[in-house]
């Protein structure tokens, strides 16, 4: 089968697309054919450790320390078709389609892939997918919904509160604006002045650019803020809370989590951070929710397999809207608009 391997730590060129042996399932596992998986920023942080440093050298014993050992193919999303099924298995069957995460272990940068039909928490998340979702659609949901319904659900947002989300024009972002909004939130979306307009296309109240605008020297307070790439300032946030509000980090720095306890402690303001669960009932919450057309997955581009170097390029930029997708069907694979010739 073909797979982009991971051989060093390094720039996107570092990935190369190879055969490789095809898995087999085990007893309790079932052998997926992928038919999209994506491209996220903590793929291309993870492939060159641009990592937070309190996470480096945990990573490095986790993945190898000179190079990648233990993970050699990188991907955590995915959408395809279940193969085949180990004996012990019973949720599934072949021919169903199925999308979900593959938690630590990676591997959906590849044709086929083997997964345990009932994962552990650090194993990922496996469902069938919704006959209203594309392939590409569905791979699209699982880390960025179950990032933001993570942190949404800690906030105990009600309804006609002020919700600003801060990064969301990506991945985490879009879904936390619309997942906001399910909620019944009064909603305030900043990122950068090209995705102003995907977020008002999803739902956005209010948008802010953060190029040109402080969001906290508007003299505006919100019941939650909502830091999805972990660059706002934890003072002026803080300040910008209400009397009860809550802040929430996903991908926090150091000095913010060493700050957050006091913050928790003298005052009725919550500081919220932490590694989001995978669980297969969350995940089917956002399927429900997506059949219902309440929210969306939002797709910038797609590559196809092949173009997977220029796939983390374009992440890398930080100008992608939603998600980047790359798809495999059959032994053919297409950029998304262009003619399969």
């Amino acid at each position: 089968m073909k797979a982009v391997v991971w051989t060093k730590y390094g720039p996107a060129n570092v990935l190369q697309l190879q055969e490789v042996e095809k898995p087999t399932p085990k007893d309790k596992e079932v052998l997926i054919r992928i038919h999209a998986t994506t491209v996220t920023a903590g793929d291309c942080e993870l492939r060159d450790l641009k990592l937070p440093i309190l996470f480096r050298l945990p990573m490095r014993i986790y993945v190898g320390l000179i190079k990648p050992t233990r993970i050699t193919i990188l991907g955590m999303e995915f959408a395809g078709e279940i193969e085949s099924v180990g004996r012990d298995v019973t949720r599934f069957r072949q021919g169903d389609q199925v999308f979900g995460a593959t938690g630590f272990g990676m591997g959906a940068y590849a044709e086929y892939i083997c997964l345990p039909e009932e994962p552990e928490a650090m194993e990922g998340v496996l469902i069938k997918k919704a006959d209203n979702m594309s392939c590409e659609e569905a791979a699209a949901v699982p880390i960025g919904g179950l990032e933001a319904l993570h942190f949404l659900r800690k906030a105990n947002i009600q309804s006609g509160q002020k919700v600003l989300v801060f990064g969301a024009g990506g991945s985490i972002g879009t879904f936390a604006v619309q997942l906001a909004r399910s909620f019944g939130a009064e909603v305030t979306g900043v990122d950068s002045t090209g995705k102003l307009d995907t977020l008002r296309s999803i739902g956005a109240d209010h948008v802010i650019d953060y190029t040109q605008q402080d969001f906290t020297q508007n003299g505006q307070t919100y019941d939650v803020i909502f830091d999805v790439v972990g660059r706002s300032s934890f003072s002026r946030c803080i300040r910008s809370l209400t009397q009860h509000g809550r802040y929430l980090l996903a991908n926090p720095g150091l000095s913010q989590m060493m700050r957050a306890p006091w913050t928790s402690m003298s005052s009725n303001k919550k500081v919220i951070f932490g590694a989001a669960s995978h669980k297969t009932d969350d995940l089917i919450f956002l399927k429900e929710l997506i059949e219902a057309g309440k929210i969306k997955p939002v797709i910038d581009r797609s590559y196809p397999l092949e173009q997977i170097v220029e796939a983390h390029r374009y992440v890398e930029t930080g100008q992608k809207k939603g998600n980047v997708v790359i798809t495999l069907v059959g032994d053919r694979y297409w950029v998304k608009g262009y003619k399969d010739l």
